[in-house]
């Protein structure tokens, strides 16, 4: 197996975002696959060994590429005892309320990244991507000695710059629309600021890096497709679109919640992980978002129970509902006809451009 060009993993030039949590299942990636997209398993809160199971279940539906997207180590400065202390004294009335416990914050700050390592250098897939920071050189070169192209999650031109210092194939450039995690190297109080929106972000990385890009954040028609694919994108990613598919693992209280009229907005919070991720504006976010300390993935451990049994209850409210702004925009469709869906609305999009300006595009067919 050789590395491959980003545009010749797949069909179209459509990525399904890994959705750490669930969402990005085995039988959403075959599916997505099968149907020309690139999939995407998402490594993070699995066990090394749940991953080595998901990538055999995918390769039993599929034979095209497919890729795997693992969470850096969180190596930074610990979490304040204190802070946490002080949030877990917060959220004792929410475990009173769901009776539950409320999790441990010592699981550990490496989410089995080695171990995760060893499986896919040992075992190779295709594709691997990483988000919260960039690999050492020297775990890129060992992926590209076994045939995996590599990309890696950026939020600013300099995080795209570091990854083409580092040996990264290419960079998946995610801009503040993205719904959950942001992917940024760094998870600082004082970077807490809106962001950047991605059209912009795609220009600063396009004008900065040789690399090519993956374009992700708010995307969910085929003519934002086209646009990210004008603006200098090799490729879309888009995760929101993809939830309510009957294929995606996401609880079905928070594929309702996508189109619910009750949500009407999204917003950043550190409330259930201690990172900041976009999700619909629920009760959990809006009483407790404002005091969640910085504290990934302590947070995230602290709130697990709570999450699973608002999740069991069938309360949206205390659940973790993770979406992008163009959430509303959501279309219960099968994986495979989504994207059908999406690669014909991109083939006119691109049309209607070339006849106004002459766009020169890839061929999605």
């Amino acid at each position: 197996m050789s590395t491959t060009a980003l545009n010749d993993l797949s069909r179209f030039p459509i990525v399904q975002a890994p959705m750490a949590g669930g969402a990005s299942c085995p039988e959403l990636v075959g599916a997505v696959c099968e149907a020309g997209a690139l999939g995407f398993l998402a490594g993070g809160y699995k066990t090394a060994g749940g991953l080595y199971q998901e990538i055999k279940q995918v390769r039993g539906l599929t034979a095209r590429p497919f890729g795997v997207n693992l969470f850096m180590p969180q190596t930074g400065r610990p979490a304040d005892p204190a802070a946490l202390e002080v949030y877990r004294h917060q959220l004792a009335g929410e475990a009173t309320w769901y009776d539950t416990p409320l999790g441990e914050t010592d699981d550990g700050r490496d989410d089995a990244y080695d171990a995760k390592l060893a499986i896919l250098l040992d075992d190779p897939v295709r594709v691997v991507s990483f988000t919260f920071g960039c690999p050492e050189p020297e775990v890129l070169a060992s992926f590209a000695r076994v045939g995996t192209y590599t990309i890696v999650t950026v939020t600013s031109a300099d995080e795209a710059l570091a990854a083409q210092r580092a040996g990264a194939d290419a960079v998946c450039v995610q801009g503040v629309e993205a719904g959950g995690h942001q992917g940024a190297y760094r998870d600082d109080p004082a970077d807490d600021a809106p962001g950047t929106g991605l059209l912009a972000l795609l220009t600063q990385v396009r004008e900065s890096v040789a690399l090519p890009i993956v374009a992700t954040g708010g995307i969910m028609r085929g003519a934002q497709i086209a646009a990210v694919l004008a603006a200098g994108a090799d490729a879309a990613q888009l995760g929101t679109a993809f939830l309510c598919c009957p294929e995606s693992g996401a609880h079905p209280l928070h594929k309702r919640a996508l189109t619910d009229p009750l949500f009407t907005r999204t917003a950043f919070t550190r409330a259930f992980s201690g990172r900041p991720a976009r999700g619909l504006v629920n009760r959990f976010m809006r009483e407790h978002g404002p005091y969640a300390p910085a504290a990934y993935p302590e947070i995230h451990h602290l709130t697990a129970p709570i999450r699973k049994a608002a999740a069991t209850a069938g309360d949206p409210q205390g659940m973790a509902l993770w979406a992008g702004q163009g959430h509303r925009l959501a279309r219960e469709l099968p994986a495979g006809q989504l994207i059908e869906v999406l690669a014909a609305e991109l083939d006119t999009a691109i049309a209607d451009l070339c006849d106004t300006s002459g766009f020169a595009h890839r061929s999605t067919s």
